[in-house]
């Protein structure tokens, strides 16, 4: 297994990591990657391989647990009840219990109110030169999430502005400027949640928080702490990453002179989720010593799964790093997999089938106003901004 280096702080790096990845992927199945200290895979079947094998998993192994730091203990109060970071027993309860209020006929009751916000939204935008990440990708899927909760959309922009800071922690380069900002954040956050779950005890309404706190599995229902963490969890989870693929999915079609309507939308959008994903890398602990694909794991061992580059793999698409959107889709691990499969994808795959399909067709002559540059945000991968003219 070799070795190699590449700072994810590197600004040509931000901007295009997939050299890096096809480097890597000539090494091999796996290669450490010095900067993060850990065994990394971009091989699309060792990441299907390891999302699905029960011998690994999100939770940190005992005797590899950090100390945590008292500045950052409530960060990590709230992570301690996050079903993301949890393994069975506690993962299959609360999971349970979130899938039975976070049902697919709830979330397909909201495509009127996406294509209506979506419309609304449009009718908004400024006249020339406009930024589409503060004026659609943002707002889209924050109110949508905040609706569906049942919190009040006026508080988007605070809950969009807790979100960015607390996903702060997962960043590359992270100093102890950030790790306030996200403290602050998700005191507030607690804080905000904290008040409207103990108003829906004693008031229920028709909204996804009475759902969870109705929710019973096996006579359990959730917490307070952890009804707090889930809500923040899926309104952090419900947005922050359909805002990078809104944007990065604009700036793909527009780049490649490509459209999206009604008819192909089903098919477009699965070619925007793997082309150039919003989240690049998610992590697993080995529980046990077990060998994948010729590589040796010992307890202990975390490997970084590059979803980005699994989802290039010559192996499965013909042409991986060509834009077609007319591809027939097949599995891509843009939404994880296994016991963590992303709980919210069937809502961002029905907002952007939705409101993609309106933007261009609202929009016939958008075309790029500059070219687009990433944010710094590995191991995100977003936009910092995308100006338009219509």
């Amino acid at each position: 297994m070799q070795t190699l280096s590449q700072s994810p702080l590197d600004p040509a790096f931000v901007q295009n990591p997939y050299p890096f990845y096809e480097t890597a992927r000539a090494t091999g199945v796996f290669f450490r990657w010095s900067d993060y200290d850990a065994i990394a895979t971009g091989n699309a079947a060792a990441c299907a391989a390891i999302f699905r094998d029960r011998r690994f998993g999100r939770e940190v192994p005992a005797e590899r647990a950090p100390v945590i730091p008292p500045h950052l203990a409530p960060f990590y109060a709230v992570e301690a009840h996050s079903m993301l970071e949890l393994e069975p027993p506690r993962h299959t309860r609360l999971r349970a219990l979130v899938l039975r209020a976070f049902t697919s006929r709830r979330i397909a009751a909201l495509a009127p109110e996406i294509e209506a916000l979506s419309h609304e939204l449009i009718d908004a935008l400024p006249t020339g030169d406009f930024d589409l990440l503060p004026a659609f990708a943002q707002k889209l899927p924050v109110i949508i999430i905040a609706r569906l909760l049942g919190v009040p959309e006026a508080m988007s922009d605070d809950l969009l502005r807790w979100s960015n800071a607390m996903v702060g922690m997962y960043m590359a380069g992270r100093d102890r400027a950030r790790e306030d900002r996200a403290v602050a954040a998700t005191e507030a956050f607690v804080g905000f949640m904290r008040n409207y779950v103990e108003a829906r005890r004693t008031d229920p309404r028709d909204d996804l928080i009475t759902a969870l706190i109705a929710a019973e599995e096996t006579g359990e229902k959730l917490s307070t702490d952890e009804l707090i963490t889930t809500c923040i969890l899926l309104l952090n989870a419900g947005h922050e990453a359909t805002v990078h693929t809104i944007g990065n999915g604009v700036k793909t079609l527009l780049e490649t002179g490509n459209t999206i309507t009604p008819a192909t939308a089903e098919t477009c959008v699965e070619e925007i989720l793997r082309f150039d994903p919003s989240l690049h890398i998610f992590t697993r602990w080995a529980y046990e010593d077990v060998e994948v694909m010729g590589h040796s794991f010992r307890r202990g061992d975390q490997v970084s799964l590059l979803l980005a580059a699994a989802n290039r793999d010559p192996g499965v698409w013909e042409n991986p790093a060509h834009f077609i959107p007319t591809r027939s889709p097949k599995a891509h691990v843009t939404f994880g997999g296994g016991l963590h499969f992303c709980v919210g994808a069937p809502l961002a795959r029905l907002e952007l089938q939705i409101a993609l399909p309106i933007l261009f067709a609202r929009l016939p002559r958008v075309r790029l106003a500059q070219p687009p540059e990433y944010a710094n945000v590995y191991h995100f991968h977003g936009l910092k901004s995308l100006r338009l003219t219509a």
